[in-house]
């Protein structure tokens, strides 16, 4: 299903993942979106599946967690509205890194791989800007963790 609306626009635009796009490029970029509900405890993606597409929450707040070798889980982090995630296994063609659960009923726009391909063949400038805006989050993403693990070592250093 196809999404449409001035206050869609401004959401997306305050977004990571849509931010720097033109008025016409941000217009095809929504024609091409579609909207996924979920309730409360829904599994979103799954680890270990194949991915195909990729999400913008637009509400509702979102779980992600890692299996651990132990037949567990540990949690990773939390989604808000305006957080993306999915766009690594359009990037690497790899199956899913992660569980997402909706910890609240949730909205969130999907964004396919055929999709993004379509956009990379309409409008290039424009995909390139995607593409710079999923660089800078995984960017960000990578420094939080280097600053998790730095944090881990610390405490293990302080601890022997």
């Amino acid at each position: 299903m196809a999404v449409s609306s001035p206050d869609l626009k401004a959401f997306l635009l305050a977004t990571p993942f849509f931010g720097g796009l033109s008025d016409a490029s941000l217009d095809l970029l929504i024609s091409m979106l579609g909207v996924r509900e979920f309730e409360r405890a829904a599994v979103i993606v799954a680890e270990g599946e194949a991915g195909r597409s990729m999400f913008v929450v637009h509400s509702g707040t979102l779980e992600v967690s890692e299996r651990l070798e132990s037949g567990g889980a540990i949690h990773m982090s939390s989604l808000q509205p305006g957080d993306f995630f999915g766009e690594m296994t359009l990037l690497e063609m790899q199956n899913r890194s992660a569980t997402v659960i909706a910890e609240t009923p949730a909205l969130l726009y999907e964004l396919t791989a055929p999709q993004l391909y379509a956009f990379y063949k309409a409008d290039i400038r424009a995909y390139v800007i995607v593409m710079q805006n999923i660089n800078r989050e995984l960017c960000r993403r990578l420094r939080r963790a280097d600053a998790r693990i730095k944090m881990l070592e610390m405490r293990e250093a302080g601890a022997r």
